[in-house]
Parts: C-alpha cells; sequence; structure tokens
C-alpha cells in the first residue's frame, strides 16, 4: 500500500470525532495497511484514521522495538486505566516541530474489533498504553496537547506556528 500525508494542524477533522466502524473489510484492511505504512515512515508508533482525513474510529499502534507488530484496532475503548501514571514526551505528525511531556495512565486495558471483526480485549503497558490512549484521543476529536494547562497549551501552539 502506500504512506498518506497527514492533514496539518488546525483542519477541523482532527477536532471532530470519528464515525464508528461496522464491519472489518477488504476497505478497512487496506486503510489499516496504510496506516501502517503512514505510521513507519514518520516514523512514529501509533496513527489514528482521523490524523490522514479519514473519519473512522481506526488506529494502528506498534511500540515494539524491532517493528512490525501493529495492533489494528476498530472501535477502540479503554475499559480500564490504572491509578499510576506515566509521563512520555508526545506529539503528533499533524502539528510538526513541537511536542510536550503528558501524564497518562501506565496500563490501560482496552477493548476493539481486531483485524479478523472479532471483538477483543488486551491490556497495553509503558509505551503501548501511552501510545493507545493518544490514539483514541484522536478518534475523540483531541490532541495530546489538550492535556497541557492553557498556558502552556498556547506556548506550543505558539512553538508550532513559529517552527512552520
Amino acid at each position: 500500500m502506500t504512506a498518506r500525508p497527514c492533514i496539518p494542524w488546525p483542519d477541523k477533522r482532527l477536532r471532530t470525532p470519528a464515525a464508528p466502524v461496522e464491519a472489518i473489510t477488504d476497505e478497512i484492511r487496506a486503510i489499516w495497511t496504510d496506516m501502517i505504512d503512514t505510521m513507519e515512515a514518520m516514523p512514529g508508533v501509533g496513527l489514528g484514521a482521523p490524523q490522514i482525513g479519514v473519519m473512522l474510529r481506526l488506529a494502528v499502534v506498534d511500540a515494539s522495538e524491532k517493528r512490525g507488530e501493529a495492533v489494528r484496532m476498530a472501535n477502540p475503548e479503554v475499559l480500564h486505566a490504572s491509578v499510576k501514571l506515566r509521563s512520555h514526551d508526545e506529539a503528533s505528525p499533524n502539528l510538526p516541530g513541537v511536542w510536550a511531556s503528558i501524564d497518562r495512565p501506565r496500563a490501560v486495558t482496552v477493548r476493539f474489533l481486531n483485524a479478523e471483526g472479532e471483538i477483543e480485549e488486551r491490556d497495553f503497558v509503558g509505551l503501548w498504553a501511552t501510545s493507545v490512549q493518544h490514539q483514541v484521543d484522536h478518534l475523540n476529536g483531541r490532541m495530546y496537547f489538550d492535556h497541557l494547562s492553557k498556558v502552556k497549551r498556547d506556548m506550543l501552539l505558539r512553538r508550532a506556528k513559529k517552527a512552520r
């Protein structure tokens, strides 16, 4: 397949909740493949479909060291999040040149439709958990910087504007 361009911030689609996926079809599988190619080209550890302008609740995550272990998710929802937080520098190809340290639950349990069209529940820990939560935010029309205070968010957006 092919890497797709990421839509630039402040495109309205990045603030729009994505539509649920009704069934896993060949078209959905092709979008996932393009998303993985796009994620690898960045390089990143995850991608939500709205980031490439596809307004469906699709995400891919691969935080493995050797890569090639991408988890394909449709309609992911966080069922449980650990109380213990983990801080990690997060960024987005939709707003290049800036990043911020974000605190998120260290572990999450997520339910999603997998590539076979079956409902799966899986635990994610560490960078995997951070990436899954980051992608679910994208599917809900949120960006990582929404977790910052207004002052920090405004500073980050000003820095991004200068970086362009």
